[in-house]
């Protein structure tokens, strides 16, 4: 396993994550008594894992017929859109 790749995967997606929707939704959940705090936590750890290996499958597919360096180009741009678009309407 490449270390450094490690770290810079999780530690990318994990301060990708801090304070999204996805972890807001997940605080609701856990937040209602009336909601088993292990189910919150397996079922929001599954769907992540589900959806990250949905984006390695995809990643490595798109891969195969386009630069990286394209696809990070396009991510980056929408990215940047999408912060600008919140800042104009926010």
């Amino acid at each position: 396993m490449d270390i450094k790749l490690f770290i810079t995967v999780f530690g990318s997606v994990f301060l990708a994550e801090m304070a999204d929707k996805t972890q807001v939704a997940t605080l609701l959940f856990a937040a209602d008594n009336g909601h088993a705090r292990l189910t919150v936590f397996v079922a929001s750890a599954l769907a992540l894992t589900a959806t990250s290996a949905l984006g390695v499958l995809a990643g490595g597919l798109i891969g195969q017929w386009l630069n990286p360096r394209y696809m990070a180009w396009f991510a980056g741009s929408i990215f940047i859109l999408i912060g600008v678009w919140t800042l104009v309407t926010g």
